[in-house]
C-alpha cells in the first residue's frame, strides 16, 4: 500500500519537503528544550570554530560534530513522538526505544567534547 503523500513530483515535491523540514524544525524548536539548549551551544561553537587557528578540516569537523548532535536530537526527538504517539502507556520496548535515543544523543554530546578538546589541546 502506498501512502497518499507520496504523489507529488519535481519542484512541487522539494517545496513540499522543504515546508515539512521547516515545519520540523519549528516544532523541534518550539517543542523540546533539549533540542533549544543544543541550539544554543551551536550558536556558540560554530562561530568560535571559525575564529580558531585551525586548519580548515579540523574546523569542518569542530562544526559537523556540532550539527550532527542537532541531526541526533531531531531523530530522538522524532523517536519518543511516535512512540508515544503509539501509546503513553509504560511498556518495555517504548522504554528501550527511548533509552537508545537518549543514549545516541550522549555519543553525540561525547563526540562535541572529545574533538573540540583533541583540537584545542591536541
Amino acid at each position: 500500500m502506498q501512502s497518499p503523500f507520496k504523489g507529488q513530483t519535481g519542484l512541487k515535491r522539494i517545496l513540499n519537503a522543504a515546508g515539512y523540514s521547516w515545519d520540523g524544525l519549528r516544532a523541534a524548536f518550539c517543542g523540546e528544550a533539549a533540542f533549544r539548549q543544543l541550539v544554543l551551544i551551536n550558536a556558540v561553537l560554530v562561530p568560535l570554530a571559525f575564529f580558531l587557528d585551525v586548519s580548515r578540516g579540523e574546523r569542518a569537523v569542530l562544526v559537523l560534530v556540532c550539527m550532527l548532535a542537532l541531526i541526533v536530537e531531531l531523530l530522538n526527538s522524532a523517536v519518543e513522538a511516535a512512540i508515544d504517539r503509539i501509546s503513553l502507556d509504560r511498556h518495555p520496548l517504548s522504554k528501550n526505544a527511548k533509552d537508545m535515543g537518549s543514549a545516541a544523543q550522549l555519543v553525540a554530546l561525547s563526540m562535541i567534547s572529545l574533538v573540540w578538546g583533541i583540537v584545542l589541546l591536541g
